[in-house]
């Protein structure tokens, strides 16, 4: 008993140094599984490892911890927005007439110990250095000691890692562009100078166009109609632009802003025909845009808020502005995609790579050449 305790706990072991310290996979929370470990990596081909050490007699047990597997999983899927989520099931104990060819969705292996990887072909596929990485010149007491401290390290490189991106930091873009929109509206409103600035500075497309004003793009949305209309923008910009400011880092916020007011002005410039447009929202909705990306990569983290309150609130805003007069929703959907592209092209701190950066900077030029395009073009 004592031998296959030490076996079992030996593999289990390995197993995790493995997936936490060279795969990135983090630990799960659940309540009420027992002998058993969850692992989760959202941005690996399996997204889910499942560690199970507890001896499972036949097929009839095995196939009631697969369906308790599957509701845990169904759970998690909901929680990190996840369409579609590989499992991978490690046993560690198995009865001997227990048959694992027909799983289902949940993929499944028995590994005694560390050699029985050559027993599974298509793990080298998604795991290639996996039988490497289990061998360990440690033993004993040792090797116990190493693991232990190498899993300890890497977790606590990753909480430094969250509480880095997470702890408040001063919001200082922020706190300077909403002071920039006040001060521009006392000198609109006390100096009676409001007809002037919408004249000479508003989003307005055939003067942008035809006279080559391209700083119009820019200037309209530090422009405000009047003073709910400011305060509005000024409260919703200090709520998400200082979560971005924070979760980003002031140079990527100041370029995720001013690309969210590019794209914003320009569709609305094409979809909005001879309509000034003033106001600040469009890039509002950038940093919105800019919020679903970063929280995508962090949904273990903002799953819950995504759901029930930043999607909520861009749908309700698009809503009310299809169904009210007065609003430019075409620089709110402008704003919106332009802001999440233009994260993707800065990228999001440890989660993103070179590749999904290059790739969403060329998509964004795109973008804004296609729009520039179809502005010049129609106009």
């Amino acid at each position: 008993m004592d031998e296959s305790l030490d076996r079992k706990n030996l593999i289990v072991m390995k197993l995790l140094h493995y997936f936490i310290t060279e795969k990135n996979y983090n630990p799960i929370i659940l309540q009420g599984a027992e002998d058993e470990i969850w692992l989760e990596n959202l941005e690996n081909d399996y997204k889910i490892i499942r560690i199970v050490s507890n001896h499972i007699h036949n097929d009839e047990q095995l196939e009631f911890d697969l369906y308790k597997a599957r509701h845990i999983l169904k759970k998690i899927k909901k929680k990190t927005f996840s369409l579609k989520m590989n499992a991978l099931s490690i046993f560690t104990d198995l009865g001997d007439n227990v048959d694992l060819t027909e799983t289902g969705d949940i993929d499944c292996i028995y590994l005694y110990d560390e050699k029985d990887i050559k027993k599974y072909d298509f793990l080298y596929k998604y795991f290639p250095d996996i039988n490497k990485k289990l061998k360990f010149s440690e033993e004993g007491l040792q090797l116990f000691i190493k693991i232990t401290n190498d899993i300890n390290h890497k977790n606590k490189e990753d909480a430094e890692k969250v509480e880095e991106i997470f702890k408040p930091k001063k919001n200082i873009i922020t706190i300077s562009l909403i002071a920039i929109n006040v001060i521009i509206y006392l000198i609109m409103s006390l100096f009676g100078q409001y007809e002037y600035f919408i004249n000479t500075f508003a989003t307005y497309g055939p003067y942008i166009v035809r006279f080559h004003e391209y700083y119009r793009l820019f200037t309209g949305a530090f422009l405000h109609a009047n003073i709910l209309h400011l305060l509005l923008n000024c409260y919703s910009l200090y709520i998400i632009g200082s979560q971005i400011e924070n979760f980003m880092g002031k140079f990527k916020f100041i370029f995720i802003y001013f690309a969210s007011i590019l794209t914003a002005s320009l569709l609305s410039i094409i979809l909005n025909g001879n309509v000034a447009s003033v106001g600040a929202s469009g890039a509002i909705f950038g940093l919105l845009g800019s919020l679903l990306y970063f929280g995508y990569h962090y949904r273990v983290y903002l799953g819950s808020v995504l759901k029930s309150q930043i999607i909520p609130l861009i749908i309700l805003n698009l809503i009310i502005g299809f169904t009210s007069s007065g609003i430019d929703n075409f620089a709110h959907i402008g704003g919106l995609i332009g802001g999440a592209l233009a994260t993707v092209a800065v990228g999001v701190k440890y989660k993103s790579t070179k590749f999904e950066m290059v790739n969403g900077l060329i998509v964004f030029i795109l973008l804004v050449a296609f729009l520039l395009f179809m502005a010049f073009r129609y106009i």
